[in-house]
This record gives C-alpha cells, structure tokens and sequence, in this order.
C-alpha cells in the first residue's frame, strides 16, 4: 500500500474510527454475558469466559491486523470495520443455536466455548483495526511511536465511553439484542465511510464495492435476526406471562398452568413460586421462616434483603402485622414481584446493592431473613464476615437472622459448613433446618441470634414443634472456612451444585425457553 501523509481531517477521521471501534469492543463484551446468562448463569465462570475471550481474541486481531496493514494492497480498513460489523449483526441469530449446541460441555466449559464462537470473530477484526490505523497515520519511522499511543489512548477513551454509555444509559432502556443489532449496523455505516476515503484518498478501488457488498449481506439477513429474536417458542407447557431485561439478568415470569405454577426466574435461576389460583408460595422453606415470629412474640418491624416474588413481607405483615423493610438489587425483579405475585410493601421497599444500602439503614430490626443465595449463581459477597457483622449490627438484641442457602445434604457439604463457621464467627448462637427432609439437593435455613434459640417454644401449637423437629439439620462443620471479603471461595465450593442446578433447570423449563 502507498503510503501518503494523513491531512488534518483525515487523521481525525481515523481518530474517530477508532474510538467507536474501542467502544465496540466493550460493548460486545459486556453485553456477552447478558446473552449467555440466561442460560449458563452469570457466574464468576461467565465473566471470566467472556474476559478470556476478549484477550484472546484481542491478541489474535493485533497479531493477524498488523501483518494484513502491512501486506495489504486492495484491502483495507473498511473491509475490517465491514466485516466486524456484519458478524457483530449476526450474534443475536446466533446465539439461540450456538448456546443449544454447547448445553452438553457443562456450566464452565460450555460458557467458555459459547462466548468463544459467539464473539471472538467480531472482537478478533476489531482489535484488527488498531494495527491498520497505525499503518494509516504514519508514513514516517520516527513517528511511529507517537502514532501508537495516540491510537491506542483514543481507543482506550472508546472502550470507556462504550462502557459508560452502554451501563448508564443504553442498558436500561434497550435490550441486549437490539444494542448488537444497532451495533452492527454501525460498525457498517462506518465501514461505508471509510472505504469512500479510500476510495478517494488512497486509491483503494475495491475498498467501497466490498463495504457495500458486506451491507448488502447484512440487511439480507437483517430480518431474519429480528424475526428469530421475536418468535414465541413453544415450552411443553410453559407460557411467559412477562420477560424485562435489566442491568442484572433477564427476569420472567412464567406459568405453567397444567400444575397450577407461576415463577419467578433471574436468568437460570427460580427466585420465587406460587399457586396460580390463590397466589400462596410454593417455596417450602418459606413456611420454616413464616413460624420464626412466633417463636419470638411481639416482633414489629423486620428486613427481607432479596425481595424474590415477595411473599415473605405479605406473610409476616397478614399473619403477624409485621411492619418489613425490604432490600432487592434489580428493579425488575421488583417490578414482577408487585405486578404478578401480589407483593405490596408495608415499610421501605429499597431497591439497590444489598452492601452499600446495609450500610445506611437504621435498625433494630426483630428479624432479618438473608434470602440471596438461589440454586443458581451466588452473591459471595453478601456471605462474608463483613456483611453478617452489619447485619448483627441491625439486629435487635433479642432479634434473629434467617439465612437461606441452597446446597447439598449428603457428603457434608463443604460450602455448607463454610456458611455455618462464617455465621458462628459473627453470632454466639445458630440452629439449621432443612427444607424438605430425605432430599440431597436442598434449601437450608440457618437461624442465627445474639442470644440462646429456642425452637420448641410454648407460643408454638404442637404440630408446629412436630413439623420443626423433622426439619432440624446437623453438620459438622469443622471442614468449613470462614468467608471474608478477603478471600471467599463460596463459588468454587457450589460449582457442583451450581452444574446440577444448570442441569435441573434446563431440564425443566427446556433449553428452547431459557435460549428465547
């Protein structure tokens, strides 16, 4: 390629190309794990699955980009920008079919491999470009250390806007499927553009008849992309009565009327069921909590952090007129609690991340119910000696916390025992339940005090005490660690439970509906 000096316009021209490309890359990123999630979950597995990728495919571009700038004689950076924007145009088509076919590889590998097939193509051309605007800005060896950082510092100020407008802005308002879309076809308008300066500038005759050509492909298939992503799929049964994407997962609610069902579900994970016909839950372990204010009369004013379907603050308030502060991260979760499951807030309805809203809320409170911790991915971070001491900072002195955990019965679950030792280093005294005896795969409620628990106490009917007795639950936990904000290794330890629940969940609903 002959090589003539960039003037003023143009070498802005190249500056703005490669800022909008840096934000692409972040976009694509970040939005990965919005399409992966519903079906692998958004796990510490996903995340790093998609920042691997990213690098890999990053590294590729560099390599690849730099030696194709080099060698390049009827090509250019249009056909780069072109081609990424058309793969980029193709993910959501994509996506559906590519999840299905790695559903068999399991929870990590299957991740890793998704986001490898789905995204590495269009990450790989994109980081292509960096080399090709650095062989466009210099036409002098002395200059080419300038040239490159300046490149790479106005990509880098790309990937931040991208990060900043996609999080901020975008995300709350558009879905993760239009966003890559509009994404793409982006990236081939740009392509147009600069293949029109090629064309003109450096007399690369074929740079606009191959960018145009690459849109032409891509609005073919343009419809097709929509129609997939619209289409109702068929779920044995299941019928979606609301789906809302938020910052922190895909939320639905879903009937299931042959068996009188409507659950709540955070991509794979169930967070809230209840009858259809009369709205009471389904969730067995939630009738353990609801006896806890009668085990401790005169109870006035409790906090549920993890909202689910809301049935815990109706509960208490109908049967106790207990007054419930309650604490979810993601307001679409809110949102389908109030307008599909009844819930109705009888003290603060706090939306925000359970961490930094802890720290400003006045207490006492009677009883704290800890309810974050599903079959699928895990808050570590609200498990840890630091936020169980906050909470103990809340707590009323003659008050409970119930925390509910989802793990394994048999083998004397490590991640179990690490709960109870992480719960015995914050409060003197803990009892444990299971939710429904005889079963391995389980909810575990721990009920954790500043003073001596008694769970057969006489403001209990004797039935009551009976049905408690069968559920009460014993470890040994001396396998355990305690789980700081230090170290936690709470998601290593549930990979086999966070697989089985995968397994249970994709097994149940089927993979078509959770790929929809």
């Amino acid at each position: 390629m002959n090589q003539l000096p960039l003037h003023r316009y143009g070498r802005l021209g190249l500056y703005l190309t490669v800022f909008v490309t840096g934000a692409s890359v972040m976009v694509i990123e970040l939005l990965g794990t919005r399409l992966i999630a519903p079906f692998y979950g958004a796990s510490l597995y996903v995340w790093s699955a998609l920042i691997a990728v990213t690098m890999i495919a990053l590294a590729v571009g560099y390599f690849i980009g730099g030696r194709w700038a080099d060698n390049a004689q009827r090509t250019g950076l249009s056909m780069v920008i072109g081609l990424a924007g058309l793969l980029t145009l193709l993910i959501p088509g994509l996506a559906r079919p590519v999840l299905l076919a790695t559903d068999p590889l399991g929870l990590r590998l299957g991740a890793l491999t998704s986001a490898m097939l789905l995204f590495a193509p269009s990450l790989s051309l994109l980081g292509m470009v960096g080399p090709f605007a650095i062989k466009l800005a210099t036409n002098r060896l002395e200059g080419i250390g300038a040239n490159s950082g300046s490149i790479y510092a106005v990509s880098t100020l790309g990937s931040v806007a991208g990060t900043l407008l996609l999080g901020f802005y975008l995300f709350p308002l558009v879905g993760s499927r239009e966003i890559l879309l509009g994404l793409g076809c982006v990236l081939l308008l740009l392509a147009v553009i600069v293949a029109l300066y090629e064309h003109y500038q450096l007399k690369l005759n074929a740079a606009l008849v191959s960018s145009l050509l690459l849109v032409a492909i891509g609005l073919a298939f343009l419809p097709k992309i929509i129609d997939a992503g619209s289409a109702e799929t068929p779920a044995s049964g299941f019928q979606i009565q609301s789906e809302q994407e938020s910052l922190y997962g895909k939320v639905r609610v879903i009937d299931q009327a042959a068996h009188d069902l409507r659950i709540l579900t955070s991509d794979a994970s169930a967070i809230g069921a209840a009858n259809i016909s009369d709205g009471q839950s389904r969730l067995s372990y939630q009738d353990i909590v609801g006896l806890l204010p009668a085990m401790v009369p005169n109870m006035r004013r409790a906090l549920i952090v993890g909202l689910g379907a809301g049935h815990m603050a109706k509960v208490l308030h109908d049967q106790y007129g207990i007054v419930t502060d309650t604490l979810e991260i993601d307001p679409a979760v809110a949102i389908a609690a109030q307008d599909y499951f009844g819930f109705k807030p009888t003290g603060r309805a706090i939306v925000g991340d359970a961490r930094y809203e802890i720290r400003h809320l006045t207490g006492p409170y009677d009883l704290i119910i800890h309810d974050c911790f599903t079959g699928g991915t895990e808050p570590a971070h609200l498990l840890t000696v630091e936020t169980l001491t906050q909470l103990r900072g809340l707590l009323a002195n003659n008050g409970l916390l119930a925390l509910n955990f989802v793990a394994f019965a048999n083998g004397q679950s490590k991640a179990l025992a690490s709960v109870s030792q992480t719960l015995a280093a914050v409060f003197s005294q803990q009892v444990l339940f299971i939710s429904e005896p005889g079963k391995d795969f389980n909810d575990f409620i721990f009920i954790a005090a500043k003073h001596s628990i008694d769970t057969a106490p006489n403001t209990l009917r004797p039935e009551q005490t009976a049905w408690l007795k069968e559920r009460r639950h014993s470890i040994n936990n001396s396998k355990g660690v305690v789980l700081t904000d230090n170290l936690n290794p709470l998601e290593y330890l549930q990979t086999a439970k966070a697989e089985y629940y995968r397994r249970f969940v994709v097994d149940w609903l089927g993979a078509d509906l959770l790929v929809r």
